[in-house]
């Protein structure tokens, strides 16, 4: 019995790893004169699903905004995805993209070439917060119940995101010889070649950081009363996503410029900026748990 055990752990070990190149993905739609990036089609998905879902939210009993106030800070949440994503990604990630400058004929400043990739999740997470603290003060609206509202559905926007890292076969996993091993295209030497079998890491993050956590909320929120305890769906989402991105970590592939720090400190720069967030979302949803719920019926004053 361990013999055969063995033989087919063996032969598991052996088999090929799933070729992406194989898989006929591409980064995006070809329109002949401009490729549409399915990176940019994510993005732009999951700020119109949480539009949609914020504005249907608002309209059940106890809301604490109005549309009016959904629409304003829809527009401000997206310039602070935007410029806090990238802003974020070169101050934690590739501080060398402020002083960069690129291009034949046309120089532009690396920082402002958005269509190569790299963006954030902590400064786009930072930009959004200051959004809606600049729309809640300025309509004297309850902060923490908005983040409540808005963060529910984050998550559509991580899971589209993740995908998108994997049809561009980008982000991947450190090697491994895992039955699902997949092995996607690397630079060596100026030249493009199948590399070692991977763990298909932004499908991890797609499912942890998107999909689940979106069920999780989706169903706090409609069937729940947690809409009720301020603080608690925020709180869970930040300890959910935070986590999730925790985990993944020990399975993703460092940045080459960041494994030396990876190696020296035991984890990665992800996993550095996610701790206080796990600490702030446990805290936020003891809290709001602890505290007495808010009487139902009726949307809030500030959101009439």
């Amino acid at each position: 019995m361990l013999s055969l055990l063995a033989a087919a752990t063996a032969a598991q070990s052996a088999a090929p790893a799933i070729q992406w190149s194989d898989l006929g993905l591409t980064e995006g739609i070809d329109l002949g004169f401009f490729t549409l990036r399915y990176y940019s089609l994510a993005y732009l998905g999951g700020i119109l699903f949480a539009y949609w879902h914020l504005s249907k939210m608002i309209k059940a009993p106890g809301a604490p905004l109005a549309q009016r106030h959904a629409d304003d800070l829809f527009f401000y949440a997206t310039l602070g995805v935007i410029f806090g994503g990238r802003l974020g990604y070169a101050l934690f990630y590739k501080p060398e993209l402020f002083t960069s400058f690129s291009g034949d004929g046309f120089v532009t400043w690396e920082l402002l070439r958005l269509w190569d990739g790299g963006m954030s999740f902590h400064g786009g997470l930072i930009g959004v917060v200051l959004a809606i603290l600049f729309v809640t003060r300025r309509d004297k609206l309850s902060f923490l119940r908005v983040c409540d509202y808005v963060a529910v559905g984050v998550p559509m926007g991580m899971f589209l995101g993740r995908l998108a890292n994997f049809t561009n076969g980008e982000l991947w996993g450190r090697t491994t010889d895992v039955s699902w091993a997949m092995s996607f295209p690397e630079v060596i030497n100026g030249v493009i070649i199948n590399g070692p079998p991977r763990h298909p890491s932004q499908l991890y993050e797609a499912v942890l950081e998107g999909l689940l956590l979106l069920i999780v909320l989706l169903v706090m929120f409609w069937k729940t009363r947690a809409r009720y305890r301020p603080g608690l769906l925020v709180g869970v989402f930040t300890m959910g996503i935070a986590g999730g991105r925790f985990i993944v970590e020990y399975f993703r592939e460092p940045d080459a410029h960041l494994a030396e720090f990876a190696a020296s400190s035991g984890l990665s720069m992800g996993q550095w900026l996610t701790i206080p967030l796990i600490l702030l979302g446990l805290g936020l949803t003891i809290w709001a748990l602890r505290r007495p719920a808010l009487a139902s019926g009726g949307k809030d004053a500030a959101a009439s």
